[in-house]
């Protein structure tokens, strides 16, 4: 083969197998350019997926997905995956508009048996897989992969208790690259550091060779096999292993870079008839001294540009919500000591980072552990702390039952920061903050609030350490509006706000949508359409008296937010109507569509489901003509064809 294209002619799994270890790591090489420069120009995932290369191309060398299965935890680290199966045309479009997405698919590849995004789901889904299978009478291998600090998760543990009990094969691939999204957190990740540093690259290596040696050949009767497999591999073995202890084999730390020293071990593997954890040690970056120096900043960026050896975002530097939560939570916990921050795996991604910076022993992450976070949290308000729970909507779906059991209804006054709420863009249907609103309104005593600036964060977050009850507070991925709602007024328990007169109907926008409906009313207004334009602020408590003047007045009134339709908060006004016999007739609600919104641009995203400017513009145009023309008498032809 040509020393140069390797990787243009992989066009499915089967092309590896003619490869020799030589011309696979020079593979991994083009894989690693490959997904830089893609990266760089879309964004995405790039540390992790750059560190998992050589354990991805060993699998697909020595297991045949294509009847096998490969269950992924934390669905960011498969493009090298997408790459081996197919998808290489494609991959220039990652996380575009009709492009590949982020994240697995089975709408893109048979090879793709979930889509995933969230972690510690792999196991028990590879479990379920594997049961099914030897039930259905199919012979198929199995295998969960497991990076990026998941194994932390609870859900990963739940899994590995019960996959212990199987007796047929069962392989968990512990990437290990010391990482999460940030330093991974936790005693569990000390345990896996102290195997990690007793070993130097040629320790690993002579590992990697002693399991080998004493992996027992294929044809010997089960028992014989694991007596010698337990037997031989001790000296491989960490003395006191938690996996052994929970009954699963367990073989390393391995080189994860050490592509033959991989096959030769999975070609094995492959053949034991019990479950097996392979712990092989990565490293976050692998392939470029930047991305490898600094993993956190590298682990999801966007379109990006080095200069002088730093990262430049490709668009310029830009003011975004999570900055301006972080700078406001900072200026608050300046002058009150009992504030506390906690997240969950995501110091970056929050802005918690800068507050970890300034305020150290007020700052925690528990790794990728919602539900633990949220009962955390309760435990801190407590105990007379005001923590803030910093958490992406979609995460917090994960911390559900901890939110009303541990929070709600004890009435604790934990502030919920809940960041990436709405559309977010390119991560696509994994990651679309589109619930929060609906489940967490159902809460007794929770207050919900959207900001529409960044002078209504601080007056959200301001209410919000007064409240002695739980709250929470939404805001999206995208940076905070130029234009400022001014003057500010101050953030009122269950307030709406009116921006805007008008006579012919009305907007009552929640959150981030208010600058859409400011817009949408300044290009109505050029079409001599006068709309008022309400700032809803609270989606629980609702403003009655706002819903009773809005719906009493207007013929026409459209409410505009960036969540699912169903539970949200046009929804809240619309329970609040018929509870208290109002006429709901005139009422619109844009939101996002029961369906999955695809991967694209936020702001193309927005207009697909009609509640950017122009979308609520076009629904207010569109609904005032047809009341007009329903309201107009029927004469002549009209009357004829009536009748």
């Amino acid at each position: 083969m040509d020393q140069e294209d390797l990787l243009a002619r992989i066009k499915s799994p089967a092309d590896l197998r003619e490869m020799t270890v030589a011309q696979l790591e020079q593979l991994a090489g083009e894989i690693r350019q490959r997904i830089y420069d893609v990266v760089s120009r879309t964004g995405g995932h790039l540390a992790s997926n750059l560190g998992a290369v050589e354990l991805t191309i060993a699998l697909h060398y020595c297991f045949d997905f294509s009847k096998d299965r490969l269950l992924w935890d934390v669905g960011h680290q498969s493009y090298v995956h997408k790459l081996l199966t197919g998808r290489n045309a494609e991959f220039g479009q990652l996380r575009r508009s009709g492009g590949l997405s982020g994240f697995p698919s089975p709408d893109e590849s048979e090879y793709d048996l979930f889509a995933v995004g969230h972690a510690g789901t792999s196991i028990s889904t590879a479990m379920g897989l594997a049961v099914g299978d030897d039930r259905l009478g199919r012979d198929r291998a199995v295998v969960a992969f497991v990076g990026d600090a998941s194994i932390v998760n609870g859900l990963a543990f739940e899994g590995l208790n019960n996959a212990a009990l199987l007796q047929r094969q069962f392989l968990v691939v512990l990437n290990d690259n010391s990482m999460a999204i940030d330093v991974t957190q936790g005693a569990f990740a000390k345990y896996l550091a102290k195997i990690r540093t007793s070993q130097t690259v040629e320790k690993l290596r002579r590992r990697g060779e002693s399991i080998i040696e004493h992996i027992p050949l294929v044809g010997k009767s089960m028992h014989e096999m694991l007596h010698h497999l337990k037997q031989g591999v001790k000296s491989a073995l960490w003395p006191d292993n938690i996996y052994e202890q929970l009954g699963f084999m367990y073989l390393g730390p391995v080189d994860g870079h050490d592509l033959g020293t991989l096959i030769s071990i999975l070609r094995q593997l492959r053949h034991i008839n019990h479950p097996v954890l392979l712990h092989a040690y990565t490293q976050k970056g692998r392939g470029y001294e930047i991305t490898a120096n600094d993993p956190c900043a590298f682990h999801s960026p966007s379109a990006f540009n080095v200069e002088a050896g730093k990262i430049v975002p490709a668009s310029g530097p830009q003011r975004t919500w999570t900055t301006a939560f972080v700078e406001t939570l900072l200026g608050l916990a300046e002058r009150d000591e009992r504030i506390v921050a906690l997240t969950a795996a995501m110091p970056d991604g929050t802005g918690l980072n800068k507050f970890k910076a300034r305020f150290e022993d007020r700052f925690i992450d528990v790794g990728i552990a919602e539900s633990h976070a949220v009962a955390m949290a309760a435990g801190l308000a407590k105990a007379g702390l005001r923590p803030v729970a910093a958490i992406y909507s979609t995460f917090l779906q994960r911390g559900f039952d901890q939110v009303f059991q541990e929070v709600v209804l004890q009435g604790l006054p934990v502030v919920f920061c809940i960041d990436r709420a709405g559309l977010v863009g390119s991560d696509g249907p994994v990651h679309h903050g589109f619930m929060d609103v609906s489940y967490l309104r159902n809460m007794p005593g929770m207050v919900l609030m959207a900001p529409a600036d960044e002078a209504e964060l601080r007056g959200s977050l301001e209410l919000a350490f007064k409240l002695d009850s739980p709250s929470a507070i939404r805001y999206p991925r995208d940076r905070v509006p130029e234009r400022s709602f001014e003057p500010a007024e101050p953030f009122v328990l269950g307030r709406s706000r009116v921006l805007r007169e008008g006579g012919d109907a009305a907007i009552v926008a929640y959150g981030v949508s208010v600058g859409a409906a400011i817009q949408a009313a300044g290009e109505l207004a050029a079409e001599g359409i006068d709309c008022e334009v309400v700032n809803a602020r609270f989606a629980k408590p609702i403003d009655g008296e706002m819903v009773r003047r809005v719906l009493g007045r207007f013929d026409l009134v459209v409410t505009v937010e960036d969540h699912a339709r169903t539970g949200g908060f046009g929804s809240a006004m619309l329970e609040y109507a018929s509870d208290n016999g109002l006429e709901v007739g005139g009422l619109v609600r844009l939101g996002l569509p029961d369906d999955w919104v695809e991967v694209a641009r936020r702001a193309e995203q927005m207009a697909r489901v009609g509640i950017d400017a122009a979308g609520i513009a076009r629904t207010v145009r569109e609904r005032l003509a047809e009341r007009r023309k329903a309201s107009r008498p029927a004469t002549g032809p009209q009357i004829r064809q009536a009748i």
